[in-house]
């Protein structure tokens, strides 16, 4: 590797944030590193003090440094020592992959002085490469360097042999390949230092590589403080990665238990909307369901879940969802076998909850639809009441006061019946969407009436914008989703 130039990569008399100051080493002259440094054998260029060990090491430094150099090396020790826990604090602080990612980037280009950088996760999981101060083009161009002469080497193949890899003149070193060496002159790189993502015993993880404007080399003190960082980042990123991957799965299975489409139906257009909350936040899980019956009605549903009964937490969420499943087939089965009573598909889903699902809770609204007729015949349990859309305003559809199935000895309620017009629509939502909306759940249910009455006409026309037009009302707050959002809207034609 060339060693042509060595730079100073913080001004002059300046420190990192939470660091020593550095200065230019030129060649050939002894630095802050020296290796004949007593207190640096190795030279590392740490101002740690190895080998000392109890008062009478400490004094025989001092004599031969004096007090006054020993205060500078402890004073920049301490130094380094904050600096390194502020970064791997901030990191322990990160929720995500992608947090995870860009705290590892950023905190490696504040610790070795450097601009740009970019991170590649090899372990399954891992997704795109993250780049910092690289725009999407630039980290495209990066990706086509062949792996073997590219910024990372046998980093990611071998990074126990390894260890790092510092290209101090990416225009003059012979080791760099002609493609790294083209693309590194279209994105003004001039160095690079990269180091490995090692997690034991679950091995590599993939890469970061940090990048200079010009040829540089950082410190060897730099170089110790990035290596550090990278070991207490590794396994981070393991537990990260493993969770995006636990995450994942289970989302699939939380998908799949729901309808994959909406039937089509004569005089009925349907649209429904999903949005999962994270089981890690969750204590329930939430359902909607479509269903053709033989009669040629529709039965149209959402639902919720709980966890295992009251006080359940987050922790219950996994069982929750499983048991979501359970009573969404039932529920078919109850619809096509009940016909056009809501109360009664109500009551045997309650009946079958207590029988088999002692420790749970349901909330559910089922309306019964004939299209043709533009009749509505429907009934609630514990549910946020359907919001019905006309040409004269939007209105809730009362369901009356009623108790969750599985709460009480023997669940009842009357059922409603009502009918539409042509361009009609009913628009059913859970809990979850309604609490979204506003700071409690009845100013929520108000607020998710007012935009759907004030919804332009060529959105309240088409089903599918009308679910994205409420559930933007949801996204405003901005905060992780706590509850899922579950939305089913039917127009009459």
């Amino acid at each position: 590797m060339t060693d042509a130039h060595r730079l100073d990569l913080a001004p002059a008399g300046a420190a990192l944030p939470g660091a020593a100051a550095t200065r230019p080493v030129p060649d050939g002259e002894a630095g802050a590193a020296d290796p004949a440094d007593p207190a640096d054998p190795a030279g590392s260029g740490s101002p740690v003090l190895p080998g000392l060990t109890g008062l009478g090491g400490l004094v025989g430094l001092i004599g031969e440094e004096g007090p006054e150099s020993l205060q500078d090396r402890l004073a920049g020790w301490l130094s380094d020592f904050t600096s390194l826990h502020e970064h791997t604090e901030a990191l322990a602080r990160c929720h995500g992959l992608a947090e995870v990612l860009a705290a590892v980037l950023e905190s490696g280009a504040a610790l070795l002085g450097a601009r740009r950088g970019l991170v590649t996760v090899t372990a399954p999981g891992g997704g795109r490469p993250a780049g910092l101060g690289l725009d999407p083009p630039g980290i495209g161009a990066l990706e086509t360097v062949p792996a073997e002469h590219g910024p990372f080497a046998r980093l990611l193949s071998h990074p126990a042999e390894s260890g790092q890899l510092l290209i101090s003149d990416l225009a003059a070193d012979p080791a760099v390949g002609p493609r790294f060496r083209e693309v590194a002159g279209q994105l003004g790189l001039g160095a690079s230092f990269a180091l490995p993502l090692v997690a034991t015993p679950g091995g590599p993880l993939g890469a970061a590589v940090w990048f200079y404007d010009e040829p540089a080399r950082p410190d060897e003190r730099r170089q110790h403080l990035a290596r550090r960082y990278c070991e207490f980042a590794a396994p981070m990123l393991a537990r990260q990665l493993e969770a995006e991957r636990a995450a994942r799965a289970t989302e699939a299975l939380r998908r799949g238990l729901l309808p994959d489409h909406l039937p089509a139906v004569a005089g009925l257009r349907l649209a429904a909307r999903c949005v999962p909350a994270g089981l890690d936040r969750a204590a329930g899980s939430d359902w909607y369901d479509a269903v053709v019956l033989p009669d040629g009605t529709v039965g149209l549903t959402v639902g919720s879940v709980l966890g295992d009964g009251p006080g359940a937490g987050p922790a219950s969420a996994p069982g929750a969802a499983a048991a979501m499943g359970r009573v969404r087939a039932a529920l078919r089965a109850y619809a096509v076998l009940e016909g056009e009573d809501p109360v009664s598909v109500l009551g045997d889903l309650e009946l079958l909850l207590k029988t088999t699902e002692p420790h749970r809770s349901a909330t559910a609204v089922y309306a019964c639809v004939r299209p043709e007729e533009q009749r509505i015949a429907l009934a609630g349990a514990g549910h946020c009441p359907p919001v019905l859309i006309t040409r004269y305003g939007a209105n809730f559809v009362e369901t009356s006061l009623s108790a969750p199935l599985g709460m009480l000895s023997c669940w009842e309620a009357p059922g409603v019946e009502l009918t539409a017009e042509r361009g009609d629509v009913l628009v059913l939502y859970t809990e979850g969407l309604a609490r979204r909306c506003g700071p409690t759940l009845h100013a929520g249910q108000a607020a998710l009436r007012r935009a759907a009455g004030d919804a332009p006409r060529d959105v309240r026309l088409d089903p599918d914008r009308l679910c994205a037009h409420l559930l933007a009302l949801a996204d405003r707050s901005g905060a992780p989703v706590a509850d899922d959002l579950v939305l089913l809207v039917a127009r009459f034609l």
